[in-house]
């Protein structure tokens, strides 16, 4: 390897270098101090949590629940090492480890073959170096590679089937525990309590080989990293250090339609607005945190020809059992016929109360249980627009 810029890949290395070249230059050649933002913070943290509160099980041989005060205690600790700071994520955080406590259930050391096991993957001349989260042992010839994940949204079918991650991830399990005949590939989605599973064939594997392969030759002949907006931008750990994104913030654009039957130049714009979209609206979000800090200390602040103050906004909900009441007096109608009008229940107040109730009747139940809701809901359809990058 030697007189190679790259010692050795890895997925942070290729991910990186796939979607802006530049961020790729600031952060392994130039070797640019990485100013990383509160999500990945906050999802280094729960990561933290989790690999060393599974490491006691395997170092205690315990078998049994997990402690929801053992992950209190590493959740402090780890709060503290990456310098986060607010009630609400502090709490969500809260929510997420007790929620992954519940879910996992009764844990057996002898099922858990490993907690961030590192290994090295030979591709060509190159070298991949990683570290996966979790691998649990099924059966005599199945393992079980977990990925946590802090995300807001979950993956898609493709993208899941697709993760260059899990493909990786997948061949490296090959080479540590060979007797496996099989591998089973999870993405933890932390905030949804839900694990997204997937496999890999044989001719995906030599794909993903064969394009890490492609990519590692890339980033060592390639003599121009350009800046590449994308919808990450505002969680660059380098964003300080790019033109684009400084030009972003001002609202510049390279492209503009002329020609509306232009189909081609309309993609091109939309997908450039749609990047300067999130990139100004981050923006503004936190120039309003700073005035929001000035603001709890006076009633508003004038500032550049505008007032600031902060206000509460007010919804109501009506009681069913009263407003039905009320109602029926008043209009004559029937309990049932008021019912029927106006009563429904919300999805994510379902979800609530399933993911409760899930405590004290089982998985398996609550799941026929959301069936059995589910063949009662109204499905209501509406046309929407979708985007997405393709390679």
């Amino acid at each position: 390897m030697s007189g190679m810029r790259n010692t050795h890949l890895s997925y942070s290395r290729l991910s990186r270098f796939e979607s802006c070249p530049l961020s790729y230059q600031l952060h392994y050649l130039d070797k640019h101090t990485a100013e990383p933002g509160i999500p990945l913070s906050f999802g280094k943290a729960l990561h933290s949590v989790l690999e060393r509160l599974l490491q006691d099980v395997i170092d205690t041989e315990y078998a049994g629940p997990l402690s929801e005060e053992r992950a209190l205690q590493l959740y402090r600790e780890a709060w503290t090492a990456e310098g986060l700071s607010g009630l609400d994520l502090f709490q969500q955080g809260l929510c997420i480890l007790q929620d992954f406590v519940r879910q996992q259930g009764r844990v057996d050391a002898r099922d858990i073959l490993a907690i961030e096991k590192e290994f090295r993957l030979p591709v060509g001349p190159f070298t991949v170096l990683g570290f996966i989260d979790r691998v649990d042992w099924v059966d005599d010839e199945t393992v079980h590679v977990i990925d946590y994940k802090s995300n807001h949204q979950l993956f898609s079918r493709d993208e899941l089937d697709a993760s260059l991650q899990l493909s990786l991830y997948s061949l490296a399990a090959r080479r540590l525990w060979p007797w496996a005949k099989r591998v089973r590939l999870s993405m933890w989605m932390l905030r949804h309590g839900v694990l997204q599973e997937t496999t890999r064939t044989e001719e995906q594997l030599e794909a993903a080989l064969a394009y890490v392969e492609t990519l590692g030759q890339q980033m060592e002949s390639s003599e121009a990293f350009p800046a590449r907006l994308n919808p990450n931008c505002v969680h660059c750990d380098h964003r300080r250090h790019c033109p684009a994104y400084a030009r972003a913030l001002t609202g510049q654009r390279s492209v503009v339609c002329e020609d509306a039957s232009d189909l081609e130049s309309v993609a091109r714009e939309r997908e450039e607005v749609s990047h300067l979209a999130k990139i100004l609206t981050a923006r503004k979000a936190e120039l309003e945190e700073v005035l929001r800090a000035h603001l709890t200390a006076k009633e508003e602040l004038v500032l550049a020809g505008t007032r600031y103050r902060m206000f509460n906004t007010t919804s109501l909900d009506y009681p069913l059992e009263p407003t039905v009441e009320v109602l029926a007096r008043a209009t004559g109608l029937s309990r049932d016929e008021l019912v029927q009008h106006l009563a429904s229940v919300d999805k994510k107040s379902l979800d609530a109360l399933l993911k409760d109730a899930g405590k004290r009747l089982g998985s398996a139940r609550v799941a026929l249980l959301k069936a059995e809701l589910g063949s009662l809901a109204t499905k209501h359809h509406s046309p929407r627009f979708w985007a997405k990058e393709v390679a």
